[in-house]
């Protein structure tokens, strides 16, 4: 069997070794006979597996007990109308920061429950950069403030976090969780789908601080609720476990690994092969100012746009998957999230070089 370097953004590439074990398990779970695909989430195995997930995922991330961790469904999509249902507790306005597509789709929702001060734009460049908090314009009525800490398809990663001061600060990390250590206790909610850096769709992680539940809107459905998931451990209807589970595989993989701090210098040494070669180079081109390069997502262009077509459908015959860029922006785009070896950095590279020289 030959793997293949998938670059897609979600779902994406996820450890070998994690895929090897549950593999090994699917059809028997620690000697319990069962797949964890027909496990009933109120039996004790699953329970089990949930609460060492819930443990592992707060050791690495440093989680604070004053803040709960909830297993959801409904991908960040979801969680677009959750964060003002749940966050906006009687004031009428939220500052968004509004650095991509994500951040549109995040600004648009929540339109729908408050009034949006857009307090920064990267909009005046084509979301190629991330505003510096100097100029934003920040609501001091607002409820709080939402950002996309790295978008995915413009390939933007803030590598500062913004000071609110007592304002809670609301960061969608989908595309970045776990390939660096984060300061929980800085931010007011994080939010995630799974899909990208922890583990299958259908899984998605909400981390909020619990003086901030139990005063949602009251339209909140149950679903939606944190004080309500919160208080079902997150099982108020049927979870995804098996998401769930393989998400908790994961988080072992991560810990083995040598926790977040190795894997933000394993993330970084991908990210420089990429980047280095881009920065060498007048056939491609990175289109993401300098400093605010995603460690996780790297769109590229070649100056000839001609030539796209071909180099996707040569990409593809090497091996390498999943090279397009979002049909919003166009181009190409490397997803290199954690579970990424080295080695497909690399290879993707080796064949850029190659077909430079073939064309040009």
């Amino acid at each position: 069997m030959t793997r293949v370097f998938n670059f897609a953004a979600g779902p994406a590439v996820l450890p070998e070794p994690v895929l090897e074990q549950a593999a090994q398990e699917m059809l028997d779970w620690h000697g319990s006979g069962t797949s964890v695909m027909e496990m009933s989430h109120r039996g004790k195995e699953f329970i089990s597996i949930a609460a060492a997930a819930e443990t592992d995922l707060r050791e690495l991330m440093a989680i604070p007990q004053n803040y709960k961790v909830l297993f959801l469904q409904g991908g960040a999509t979801l969680q677009f109308a959750a964060v003002p249902m749940n966050l906006l507790r009687g004031a009428k306005c939220a500052d968004y920061v509004n650095t991509g597509e994500w951040s549109k789709k995040a600004i648009k929702e929540a339109q729908r429950y408050c009034t949006v001060n857009v307090a920064a734009s990267s909009e005046d460049r084509n979301f190629s950069y991330a505003p510096e908090q100097a100029g934003w314009k920040l609501n001091p009525d607002a409820a709080y403030v939402h950002y996309t800490s790295n978008e995915t398809i413009g390939g933007v990663e803030f590598h500062w976090m913004p000071d609110t001061g007592s304002v809670p600060l609301v960061a969608d990390m989908s595309s970045h969780i776990l390939s660096r250590p984060m300061d929980v206790s800085k931010y007011a909610l994080i939010y995630a789908g799974a899909q990208k850096n922890m583990g299958p769709a259908g899984l998605t992680v909400v981390i909020v601080r619990d003086d901030l539940i139990g005063n949602s809107l009251p339209a909140t459905p149950s679903v939606l609720d944190y004080k309500a998931q919160a208080g079902a451990d997150s099982m108020l209807n049927t979870p995804a476990t098996y998401a769930v589970y393989i998400a908790g595989l994961v988080f072992q993989w991560l810990k083995r690994l040598g926790g977040l701090q190795q894997m933000e210098q394993i993330n970084r040494a991908k990210a420089a092969v990429l980047y280095d070669f881009l920065d060498q180079t007048e056939f491609y081109y990175s289109p993401v100012a300098r400093g605010d390069r995603s460690l996780m997502n790297v769109p590229f262009r070649l100056r000839n746009e001609a030539l796209d077509e071909v180099f996707l459908k040569q990409a593809q015959a090497r091996g390498l998957r999943e090279l397009k860029g979002h049909r919003s922006v166009g181009g190409m785009r490397a997803s290199i999230y954690n579970a990424m070896p080295l080695a497909g950095a690399k290879a993707l590279v080796e064949f850029m070089r190659e077909f430079q020289v073939s064309h040009g």
